[in-house]
């Protein structure tokens, strides 16, 4: 008998009418054959009355004691939701967190799973009940029974995590879209429904749409290979696929804590172009790689670091056959690029270098993990290893270093995080049908902050300082570029570094940076809120010149400006002016031809 586990979000639990409605589906699915694991999120907005609640009582709630009220909510949902299937005649039991054996760390407000203990959940299964599940809970693993929950994602993460445990058929998360969708469709009603996705594309992909999967989700059914399916509660419409390509063959012990880097990936065969003191304004860096593609010159990373008065760099990373076309074609724009303008400023400027290398840590498990990227750093710093560029993403960190010291770098880094066996070259993305669009989605993101440092020493180790203090305070850190352009002052070369963490983390890190300036020897820290990163994410821009090139060019179009560039291979991301920040979405989705010919309305 198939094994499906159902998780309905809040919304879809959010009074009597549809928690019955809830019940009928879930009947109607028994009744087809199936066994059933049914995970509910608190009704509709109890949480968030919950917090209310405690901010009465307390300013400071203790971390315990809010696992202690917030776990309620769930338990609320689950008591009506059996109440209701037993009235249609269907057994079923509700169980708690800790009833069902989620296991966690003792880690109040934001635990990850260690282990599920089915064997309760499986007497029940083959008793023929339903098991309905508080999701967003567990037990601590300390032996004291503390109540803790997952934090944000949570009910996502605890019916994943019971598929995988459980090894069921699939998993189905319900929510308020008929899917995973091209972008949000609050800001696009003509977003596209999706048939399927691949769980490295809704990796990156975390913050699209309605928001229907949290990353923590998708990275246990990536780890397990959970065939994962989002639905609509409202319609029998067939949903969204999320796909994994191969079986990790990992263990189910320690289930969120595995280590969060798989590969360490190493690739001698690149070389890097930068333009420098470029005009920073709307176009240019369309007109460059307008030009690139028109050439068909591949480019693997990009980056554009924050403008330094009116001009900027732009650095790019090509094979080493295709340098010398590379090199002309920039050779060849970079007169068209100087400002007219201003005569007398230096010219815009071409500067190649072949003895590169590009070293990448890549895995899932370093979403949300704020000393992943410090620890890289620290590693390649303690092995003598300077670092020319830098790019992110979700699941991957590349650094661009000295062609010599590639053995060093990847020795070390395979040490630092237990790679036994890695591959010499990254790793070529699993193959996709030739209808697979090189686009699948565009996500924006409006709570981020950006943070410039100044004059930073450009040798071994600042990056892991800089980063490692972040790390400290659990700050996480998401796009992050070096500048191109090095100064010479008082005798020591020196970069620009900008990176972005969450807006409601930027004061915070602004005050501890500033605070080790001086003794650091960087320069000023600069602190801008009013920022917006807007991403393009799909398997199949893989090889494709013109995809970057069509990004660019649809912002050049209605005059907004690129800010800072960064990729990967699946990802190009760009931030903006905050202001521009929903524009940028709308112009980059209809560029892509990613509209459907209905619209979605999402339900209240």
């Amino acid at each position: 008998m198939p094994l499906i586990v159902q998780k309905f979000g809040g919304t879809s639990v959010g009074s009597v009418e549809r928690i019955q409605a809830v019940a009928q589906r879930v009947y109607k699915t028994v009744k087809a054959g199936n066994s059933l694991v049914v995970v509910v999120s608190a009704m509709g907005k109890t949480t968030d009355g919950l917090v209310k609640l405690a901010n009465d009582i307390s300013p400071n709630p203790s971390r315990r004691e809010m696992d202690m009220l917030l776990s309620t909510g769930e338990q609320v949902t689950i008591a009506l939701l059996s109440m209701a299937l037993q009235e249609l005649g269907q057994p079923a039991i509700s169980m708690t967190g800790a009833q069902v054996g989620i296991v966690t760390e003792a880690e109040h407000t934001r635990a990850r799973i260690l282990q599920i203990e089915t064997e309760r959940v499986m007497r029940h299964l083959n008793d023929g009940k339903v098991v309905v599940v508080a999701g967003f809970q567990g037990i601590s693993s300390n032996g004291e029974l503390e109540i803790t929950t997952l934090g944000r994602g949570g009910s996502d993460t605890s019916a994943v995590a019971l598929a995988a445990a459980l090894q069921a058929n699939f998993c189905e998360i319900y929510t308020d879209v008929p899917g995973i969708l091209t972008t949000d469709p609050r800001l696009v009603p003509e977003a596209q429904l999706m048939d399927e996705i691949t769980s490295n594309e809704m990796l990156e992909l975390a913050s699209l749409g309605a928001k229907v999967l949290h990353p923590r989700a998708v990275e246990i059914a990536r780890n397990y290979c959970v065939p994962l399916v989002v639905r609509s509660s409202w319609t029998d419409d067939p949903g969204t696929w999320v796909t994994t390509p191969q079986n990790q063959g990992r263990s189910l012990i320690n289930l969120e804590i595995a280590r969060p880097v798989d590969a360490v990936e190493f690739d001698t065969d690149q070389a890097r172009v930068a333009l420098l003191r470029i005009p920073d304004k709307p176009g240019v860096a369309a007109k460059l790689f307008g030009e690139i593609s028109r050439q068909q010159v591949d480019v693997d990373l990009i980056i554009q670091s924050i403008h330094e008065g009116n001009t900027n760099d732009i650095a790019f990373t090509v094979r080493t056959p295709i340098l010398k076309r590379a090199e002309a074609v920039a050779s060849a724009i970079a007169p068209a690029l100087r400002n007219p303008s201003h005569p007398n400023a230096d010219e815009a400027e071409v500067m190649v270098e072949q003895d590169i290398a590009k070293v990448s840590i890549s895995g899932a498990g370093m979403i949300g993990r704020p000393g992943v990227a410090a620890k890289m750093f620290a590693t390649l710093a303690a092995a003598g290893v300077n670092i020319q560029m830098i790019s992110t993403s979700e699941v991957k960190v590349s650094c661009v270093i000295d062609a010599s010291d590639g053995d060093r770098a990847v020795a070390s880094l395979c040490q630092a995080f237990e790679i036994v066996a890695s591959p010499a070259s990254p790793t070529s993305p699993a193959s996709l049908p030739s209808s697979h669009p090189p686009v699948r989605g565009v996500a924006l993101d409006l709570k981020q902050a950006r943070l410039a440092i100044r004059q930073v020493p450009d040798r071994p180790g600042m990056s892991a300082k800089l980063f490692g203090i972040l790390a400290q305070h659990n700050i996480s850190v998401d796009m992050i570029i070096q500048s191109q352009r090095c100064r010479v002052i008082d005798g020591v070369a020196r970069r620009d570094i900008a990176f972005t963490v969450p807006l409601m983390d930027g004061e915070t890190a602004h005050r501890l940076l500033t605070e080790v300036a001086t003794d650091l020897g960087w320069g000023d820290v600069v602190l801008d809120s009013a920022i917006a990163k807007v991403s393009i994410v799909g398997a199949g821009m893989v090889g494709q010149p013109g995809v970057a090139a069509k990004m660019f060019d649809a912002l050049a179009k209605h005059q907004i400006n690129i800010q800072m560039i960064a990729t990967s291979e699946i990802k190009i991301s760009c931030v903006v002016a905050q202001e521009q920040g929903v524009q940028a979405l709308q112009v980059i989705h209809a560029a892509f031809d990613l509209a459907g010919s209905e619209k979605f309305v999402v339900p209240a």
